[in-house]
């Protein structure tokens, strides 16, 4: 009962967000989108967020929206923004997958789903949290082929979290000197540098948390090796 009750909630959710998309895709460009929130007031933070999981539903851009978070709301804000909205949208692609459309995302996720469950079987929560740091394949792909495995909602719901936070920061930040260097603010060429020493952290991050790890975990070459396997 329960569970056809999240299936019809899942799917009015859906209705709805795509009506909306199509009703408002004349704004979803970033000068549109920068427009239109400023005119919002208070409430632009939560349309931000609900627009930023809307489109991890639908398969749009994720980078777009992170770097006008950063441009509109700074480093800071942006980032608890980004990464809020960015787990919304992963979090109902999850579900949707698991409860209401099982079979077109099998279909839609090809040979890649196999690796994934057999990572999610040997790692658990692990392998999300790799994976998520990680970027081997499409993130908007990634959050509907892991409602297919076995990995627990909570696991799945952490993992993602806590572990997009170093790329949500780093690209929240590009998008903030995107908009100081347009405005001419100071000190454009030292944010510049730090962004880009952001970006190279988070790059090197994977391979450090696989250096210090505690137990037997899955290497970056071996599991870009299984990911592209047939």
């Amino acid at each position: 009962m329960r569970s056809n009750g999240l299936r019809g909630l899942l799917f009015l959710a859906l209705v709805t967000g795509s009506a909306l998309a199509w009703h408002y895709r004349d704004r979803l460009d970033a000068a549109a989108l920068e427009q239109w929130l400023e005119g919002a007031g208070l409430a632009a933070p939560l349309l931000f967020m609900a627009l930023y999981a809307l489109g991890t539903v639908l398969f749009l851009p994720g980078s777009v929206m992170t770097l006008a978070g950063g441009a509109l709301f700074g480093p800071l804000a942006g980032t608890l923004y980004n990464l809020t909205g960015a787990t919304l949208g992963a979090v109902l692609s999850f579900l949707v997958a698991r409860y209401l459309a099982s079979d077109w995302v099998e279909r839609r996720s090809g040979g890649i789903l196999g690796r994934l469950k057999e990572g999610v079987e040997r790692e658990g929560w692990r392998f999300v949290a790799f994976v998520r740091l990680v970027p081997l394949f499409p993130f908007n792909l990634l959050n509907y082929a892991l409602g297919l495995t076995r990995i627990r909602f909570s696991h799945y719901l952490v993992a993602t979290y806590l572990c997009m936070l170093p790329g949500a920061f780093a690209y929240t930040w590009l998008g903030y000197v995107g908009r100081e260097a347009a405005a001419g603010g100071e000190g454009v060429v030292r944010k510049a540098l730090l962004a880009l020493a952001l970006l190279a952290a988070v790059a090197f991050l994977p391979r450090l948390i696989a250096r210090l790890r505690l137990g037997p975990f899955l290497e970056i070459d071996e599991l870009r090796r299984r990911l592209e396997e047939d």
